[in-house]
């Protein structure tokens, strides 16, 4: 058996060089009934933990780290006793939400994670974030983004720590690259596919 994707959708507030949005974040779940990956951990554990229900957690992985995507992953990390996995180029954003504590492991290009019979590989696409990192699910023809594309096209690059130019090539060069079917599954917001998103990445 194939492993499923799951989805909770969590709201809170995105924080950064003083200002705040009201945002609306996807947490994917990968898995079958036994255990389950788990991809991104914002504002509150609660709905997350449900959304496991009951299954062993495998891994928490972080794209990328801003405080909407990270909050909750301390809390969720005691609650299952599952590692937090976050690309060290984001550690600077990381300690401004959890001074405290520190992730478990490090998450660079390349790494593997196996679940439920799925192989999910990380592909580190910087330039919404220094660590941002998607993570591409080849047996579900399927491509987790976090917030650095889009269904419309990339991340933003408006803020601190991040960079137009180095987000095109990311995406150029790491997910266009990706066959055209490959379903986007974004960080916010609708599901696209890379077929789709060729003409809104200049």
């Amino acid at each position: 058996m194939m492993a499923r994707i799951d989805k909770a959708v969590v709201s809170g507030v995105f924080s950064l060089d003083g200002a705040d949005f009201d945002v609306d974040n996807n947490v994917w779940l990968v898995g079958d009934d036994d255990e389950v990956l788990v991809i991104d951990a914002p504002h509150d554990a609660a709905p997350i933990i449900d959304a496991v229900g009951g299954r062993r957690v495998g891994a928490i992985v972080l794209t990328h780290g801003h405080n909407d995507h990270i909050t909750a992953a301390v809390d969720l990390r005691s609650a299952t006793g599952a590692p937090i996995w976050l690309h060290p180029a984001d550690r600077m954003l990381w300690d401004t939400v959890h001074g405290e504590a520190a992730p478990d492991r490090e998450l660079t290009e390349g790494t593997r994670f196996e679940i439920a019979g799925t192989t999910l590989i990380a592909l580190h696409t910087p330039g919404h974030s220094p660590g941002s990192t998607c993570l591409h699910a080849p047996d579900l023809a399927t491509v987790f983004t976090g917030d650095t594309l889009f269904c419309g096209g990339p991340g933003a690059t408006g803020r601190s720590y991040s960079d137009e130019p180095t987000i095109l090539r990311s995406i150029r060069s790491r997910l266009l690259t990706l066959h055209g079917d490959t379903v986007v599954r974004t960080g916010h917001g609708e599901d696209t596919t890379i077929a789709a998103e060729l003409g809104n990445v200049r």
